[in-house]
């Protein structure tokens, strides 16, 4: 096939994403950015399965484990750093090729993300500090208070989200779907763009999933979870602390639980994650995006 202007690579976890990414960066001079919202923080290259050392130096990989735990991060920000990199790989002549498991990022990167307005630093700091108070339970509460169907589109379990929406709802005096309306500019245009999801069978995934969590026990999952641990409450309570494995290790180590019952409730919420997202892709992503059951059998040139 003709030289892609960008390859974009979107699926469900543990569904070979970096495998295929790698293989078409090489194919097509490219580096491979990342678009997974767990990836990009630093302290958590096994739990969130980021590309091995070995695969970042073959290829040039850019935006992983760059983001402080402790700090918020969201495709905003992810967005912002993306035009200055896209920028910077089209002059350098490199074909990006975007790869992750977050839809809402390829969603910002072309045109899909509302163009949300500044909260003001006294509501933020107002929400955040409650936030430090109170259980997401209560800011939930809260939120349903506000704005019913913001509530009900969030987890009362996520705080990060549920701050985020308690301080829009304060700033703007709206409801959230009014702000939501993906009125965002495209960073990538759709002209000779190569949009791949990937879509294995699910027993196959179910299986895959499973056989990554042990590996990554192997290569010490155990001891990233406790160094992540001792970065304080600021890591352990925003989105990074959230990853799937993390609470579990922690609880092993901490006697609440037995290793095999860690590793079988991530397992567990690592499937859980992976349906949302397989389901979240056949709804968001159109005939534009070429469906693959498996990256490794995809040929670019047919």
């Amino acid at each position: 096939m003709e030289r892609p202007k960008a390859i974009l690579i979107a699926g469900p976890t543990a569904s070979g994403k970096s495998a295929l990414a790698l293989r078409l960066a090489r194919r097509f001079a490219g580096t491979v950015v990342n678009a997974d919202s767990m990836q990009v923080y630093a302290g958590l290259r096994i739990l969130s399965a980021r590309p091995s050392e070995a695969e970042m130096g073959e290829v040039e990989h850019r935006l992983y484990g760059h983001a402080d735990p402790a700090a918020p991060y969201s495709a905003g920000h992810w967005l912002r750093e993306m035009g200055p990199l896209l920028a910077e790989l089209a002059g350098r002549g490199r074909v990006p090729v975007v790869c992750g498991g977050t839809g809402l990022y390829f969603k910002a990167l072309l045109g899909g993300l509302d163009d949300l307005p500044p909260v003001p630093d006294a509501i933020r700091a107002h929400w955040r500090a409650r936030a430090e108070r109170e259980a997401p339970e209560a800011l939930h509460a809260e939120l349903a208070r506000r704005d019913r169907a913001a509530a009900a589109a969030v987890r009362p379990s996520d705080p990060a989200r549920i701050v985020r929406a308690l301080e829009l709802s304060e700033a703007t005096g709206r409801p959230l779907a009014e702000l939501r309306r993906g009125g965002g500019a495209p960073l990538i245009a759709p002209e000779g763009v190569l949009r791949l999801v990937l879509a294995p069978d699910r027993a196959l995934l179910r299986e895959r999933i499973a056989a990554r969590f042990d590996a990554m026990l192997a290569e010490g999952a155990l001891d990233e979870a406790l160094a992540f641990r001792a970065r304080g409450p600021a890591a352990r309570e925003g989105l990074a602390g959230q990853a799937i494995g993390l609470r579990e290790l922690v609880g092993h180590a901490d006697g609440t639980l037995s290793l095999a019952q860690a590793r079988e409730r991530a397992v567990t919420r690592t499937r859980q994650y992976a349906k949302r997202q397989d389901t979240w892709f056949r709804n968001q992503f159109g005939a534009e995006w070429r469906r693959l059951g498996d990256g490794a059998a995809f040929d670019p040139g047919g």
